[in-house]
């Protein structure tokens, strides 16, 4: 079995040309099984949320954007490292500015949606978060993150227009 550990330090960590830390992450969701015919994309998708490594509030896998790798990459890493989960990536839902909670300072976040293909049983920061997939509308109500909020909306459009093209080309 090969073992897994999350990257520590910040030693190649990306900064903006202000100084401001990159922060890259995802969106984890699948289709839920026993609703994936709704037309309504709320109730067809289930979103994965982790605890903060204090334990309080649901939040979406982010973390430092490194310089050996692209976005994608780093968004993919986070994802294995915090929530134990890979899968295919699509393009970025944005780009946003927050302060973060614990230093007295402004991060430049990036999230991408994240459509699950596997969920691993051991993954690097399995004793220090929990994982729970929710509904959109528990994730809406739960999350604290204004701007991952943001994304989920994002999400959820695309994901609803993605569903009308579908329906209306096999009409």
């Amino acid at each position: 079995m090969m073992s897994l550990v999350a990257r520590e330090g910040r030693q190649l960590q990306r900064y903006s040309s202000n100084g401001r830390r990159l922060v890259v992450g995802c969106i984890p969701y699948k289709f839920n099984v026993d609703d994936s015919s709704s037309d309504d994309p709320d109730k067809a998708v289930e979103v994965l949320v982790i605890s903060s490594q204090k334990g309080n509030g649901m939040l979406f896998p982010k973390g430092g954007w490194e310089t050996d790798e692209t976005k994608k990459q780093a968004a993919l890493r986070e994802a294995l490292e915090e929530a134990g989960v890979q899968g295919n990536i699509e393009r970025r839902l944005g780009k946003w500015k927050y302060k973060s909670r614990s230093h007295d300072t402004i991060y430049e976040g990036i999230l991408f949606p994240l459509n699950v293909t596997e969920e691993l049983v051991h993954w690097p920061e399995m004793e220090v978060r929990n994982r729970r997939w929710v509904t959109v509308a528990e994730a809406r109500e739960g999350c604290q993150h204004l701007w991952m909020r943001e994304a989920l909306e994002r999400l959820m459009r695309r994901l609803s227009n993605s569903s009308k093209s579908r329906t209306t080309s096999e009409a």
